[in-house]
């Protein structure tokens, strides 16, 4: 099983900056300019979520949320869309028993990845900014 340890060495091996913000959790800076993701070691899992965006009040989001729901069976390799706290995040969710460096480097990415290659749609069908 991998220990919170073993987590704090593989994000130095991916040479990511990273902040330990609570025992276990760690917020961790992409290499680019992406948005952080805060990792969090809790036995027998990690998770990994990434705030994409407030979802704003008062709007028809239909669209946007059938847009989320076809990424996260067609687009999304880890992890999926979802909403917490009126907030759109991305999520991964791991098993430490068979987690290792590649898998965890892998989830990480792809979750930056789709955020990147997502944001200008759904802020377009969010209705706040422009799609592109």
């Amino acid at each position: 099983m991998v220990t919170r340890d073993d987590l704090e060495s593989y994000l130095i091996r991916m040479d990511l900056d990273f902040e330990e913000v609570d025992d276990g959790m760690f917020l961790v800076q992409p290499k680019s300019d992406g948005t952080p993701v805060v990792v969090h070691h809790t036995p027998p899992l990690l998770v990994a979520r990434l705030k994409v965006m407030s979802v704003p009040q008062g709007r028809d989001l239909g669209k946007l949320f059938e847009t989320l729901l076809v990424w996260n069976a067609t687009d999304v390799v880890h992890g999926a869309y979802g909403i917490e706290e009126g907030d759109l995040v991305l999520t991964d969710t791991l098993e430490l028993e068979t987690l290792d460096f590649p898998e965890l480097q892998a989830s990480l990415e792809s979750m930056q990845m789709a955020a990147a290659s997502h944001i200008k749609q759904i802020k377009a069908l969010a209705g706040t900014g422009q799609e592109g």
